[in-house]
């Protein structure tokens, strides 16, 4: 289990008696009875961010999509609901500049709460699927159909 994280206050007072310059980081981080580990991780820190206090930690991926194209995502949905992963990726380069894996279009779409999946309360398609000799197939001619028929 962890430990609690030093407050933003002893930070300060510990940034304060540093920044006077008659002490190293060492005899500071003693004199507070801090590591001097903990003493160059957020001497570093402060460096880096400009800041004496912790900076929040915000886990997990940075998204590559905005939330001001979202909308967008759904009105082309919306209007081409027959859209592919593939093609939502080509529009998504082509309109908006922004190139992502199908995957990651994938994802997105899931996040936006869209499915991908067709109503099984809906009519099957009058389309008759392509066979891998790509010649169209009849249902009623199918080895599937003449076994449950």
């Amino acid at each position: 289990m962890m430990g609690k994280p030093y407050g933003d206050d002893l930070r300060c007072k510990f940034f304060a008696a540093y920044d006077e310059g008659d002490s190293t980081l060492e005899e500071v981080a003693r004199r507070f009875l801090v590591s001097v580990g903990w003493a160059k991780k957020v001497s570093a820190q402060r460096k880096r961010t400009k800041q004496a206090e912790r900076v929040p930690h915000r886990p997990g991926r940075k998204p590559r999509v905005g939330k001001e194209l979202h909308p967008k995502l759904l009105e082309w949905v919306e209007a081409e609901p027959d859209l592919t992963l593939a093609e939502l990726q080509a529009k998504l380069q082509r309109d908006a500049g922004v190139s992502l894996s199908v995957t990651q279009v994938w994802y997105l779409l899931r996040k936006l709460g869209l499915r991908l999946k067709k109503s099984r309360s809906t009519p099957r398609s009058g389309t008759p699927r392509r066979t891998a000799n790509d010649a169209k197939s009849s249902s009623l001619d199918s080895a599937r159909f003449r076994r449950n028929g």
